[in-house]
């Protein structure tokens, strides 16, 4: 049975690869803060990046499939994936990175591909940019980039800000010029699963198949979870249209694993 550690397992997006993933594989993961439910399950294990080495729990465990759904400090991220990469060039591992459409947030006129040139102005995606590089200088077996636009779903954290917002009567801020994909963490982590059961290798783009408005996607999803009269802050980064969307094109998924906009939209309202 193949081995998983999902590093960053008690966040959003590690924690639900943690329950798809459990029933089907020796799945374990890793948690920093003190969380007596993390601490219980002795299949989660405590690990600061900041203050330890990485190395030392893969060499413990020997995972076959490490996942990177880490946040955090930047330095200390990419030290942790600097080790990672050096422990998986002398193990039969494979390391799936959580990447983000951020890496093409400097080019505007067009959606993005897998094997685009990434550029981005921001540090964020400067950041991604650089795990990213160093990746690709492994052979294409050893590793998986998944770049995930934004993510949605009843419990995602940006679901959790927008019903707070409403709720303090603060505006919801929508970017109108803005055209981008996004995806729901439940087919998010399905995809994954297909990734590592079928082997997969090389570059995803895991967003839904079509592009929308960020204002129409979040006025949409404040209409679908019945928020009375949300108040919407426009905020004009540019003049002209921006895309912020990554697409498929050398790596498509089968068509039961692709999602729709309005599918993405559903999901803020399914458990």
């Amino acid at each position: 049975m193949k081995k998983i550690l999902i590093i960053g397992g008690s966040g959003f997006i590690g924690n639900a690869l943690y329950k798809e993933l459990n029933s089907y594989f020796d799945t374990y993961a890793t948690y920093r803060t003190d969380n007596p439910a993390f601490e219980k399950n002795q299949k989660f294990f405590q690990y600061d990046m900041e203050l330890e080495d990485i190395s030392i729990l893969l060499d413990n465990l020997r995972p076959t499939y490490i996942i990177s759904a880490i946040r955090g400090n930047f330095n200390a991220q990419l030290d942790a994936h600097q080790r990672i990469i050096h422990w998986i060039k002398t193990h039969q591992s494979k390391l799936i990175f959580i990447s983000s459409a951020n890496v093409f947030d400097a080019f505007s006129n067009y959606p993005s591909y897998e094997y685009d040139k990434t550029l981005s102005d921001s540090v964020y995606g400067r950041f991604k940019i650089k795990i990213e590089n160093a990746l690709m200088r492994l052979p294409t077996h050893k590793y998986v980039i998944a770049r995930v636009p934004m993510v949605f779903g009843s419990n995602a954290p940006r679901i959790q800000e927008i019903k707070t917002l409403h709720e303090l009567h603060a505006p919801i801020e929508i970017f109108p010029n803005v055209i981008l994909n996004a995806t729901s963490i439940s087919k998010f982590t399905q995809q994954i699963h297909y990734i590592i059961n079928r082997s997969k290798k090389g570059i995803f783009h895991l967003g839904s198949t079509d592009l929308y408005y960020h204002f129409d996607l979040i006025k949409e999803i404040c209409d679908t979870l019945e928020l009375q009269d949300p108040i919407f802050k426009q905020v004009y980064d540019s003049n002209n249209d921006r895309y912020l969307a990554v697409l498929p094109k050398d790596n498509k998924l089968p068509k039961n694993l692709q999602i729709t906009t309005q599918e993405v939209i559903t999901s803020v309202v399914i458990q």
